[in-house]
């Protein structure tokens, strides 16, 4: 008897800005297609969805839901999955995509709320659906979050922090409910090398071997670097170095350190080793790229710095 063919999962990067790591994706062209897709994917953040029109179906590793117009949808980054619109329909979705923990560092770690080991649980192993009629207050959070985010006004970053704390807050007591449940009939959906994943994102700048990561997902180190090249498109030395060079390039752009500095910060340990995995993701040497990247700054800073001077002074200059 053949064997049946294995689904193809894809892992699908967003790199979140340090300070504010929010990424909203919104718009007519965000239109999901009635087509189901054979391929799977996961992210690296938390992924909130809402569907603004039209029904479908989410599918999550064989367990396949329906949405309808006003659901919010969580997904945990370790969770794989697929979404496709109901025949003839083309749904409308707004996204947001979040590093919750880092979102709230500047206010308080997510360590000092109650129950913040299963907090930090859910946001890896959480996946649902919720309608706005069950759910109105998530349903209110996230739309607000959303325009918020669009409209981008005077602190609107302080407003978006409070409105996904309060959100998570929210989802607590739903995600208590689902584990529940689920207690009795484990899902497959959480990925094997999410534990490596997990890991490297924490620990980029340590130094750590191929089969360290293998053991953390009980795999043997063969087996370990095919399955994670097969479905984050890289392998993990590769994949390691890219977290590197994204952290440095944030160094870069916000910091006076010395490139040398920045090459240890973020655990490259040879300058040339730096300069070479740079030069492969950016195109260009970091000293050059840094130049570009603050005389851009610089540039910006000029062209509003009229805002920044009160109005009655800009009255007086006239």
């Amino acid at each position: 008897m053949p064997k049946s063919k294995q689904q193809t999962i894809e892992f699908r990067s967003y790199d979140l800005p340090e300070y504010f790591p929010v990424l909203l994706l919104s718009g007519e062209q965000w239109r999901i297609s009635d087509i189901p897709s054979g391929t799977l994917h996961f992210h690296n953040c938390l992924e909130i969805g809402l569907c603004e029109t039209e029904s479908g179906t989410m599918e999550f590793m064989g367990d396949k839901q329906s949405f309808h117009a006003g659901d919010v949808t969580i997904v945990a980054n370790n969770i794989s999955h697929t979404t496709y619109s109901d025949p003839g329909c083309a749904s409308k979705w707004s996204y947001i995509f979040v590093d919750i923990q880092s979102l709230l560092e500047p206010l308080f770690p997510l360590s000092a709320l109650e129950h913040s080991a299963e907090l930090n649980k859910m946001l890896h192993n959480y996946y649902g659906i919720l309608p706005r009629a069950e759910y109105p207050d998530i349903y209110n959070l996230v739309t607000a979050a959303i325009c918020e985010l669009q409209r981008k006004g005077s602190n609107y970053e302080f407003s978006v922090r409070g409105l996904l704390m309060a959100l998570i807050v929210k989802l607590f007591p739903v995600y208590k409910k689902y584990e529940l449940a689920a207690s009795d009939h484990p899902h497959e959906n959480a990925l094997v090398i999410a534990p490596a994943i997990d890991y490297i994102q924490e620990h980029y700048m340590e130094d750590f071997a191929i089969e360290d990561l293998a053991a953390m997902c009980s795999l043997s180190p063969t087996h370990f670097r095919r399955l994670f090249t097969a479905i984050v498109g890289d392998g993990p030395l590769r994949y390691l170095n890219h977290i590197r060079v994204q952290k440095a390039s944030v160094l870069l752009r916000t910091t006076e350190m010395p490139i040398l500095n920045i090459s240890d910060e973020v655990g490259f340990h040879s300058l040339s080793s730096f300069n070479r995995h740079f030069l492969e993701d950016f195109g260009e040497a970091p000293r050059d790229w840094r130049k570009k990247v603050v005389a851009t700054q610089s540039r910006s800073i000029m062209k509003f710095a009229g805002w920044m001077v009160p109005p009655s002074v800009r009255q007086g200059a006239r």
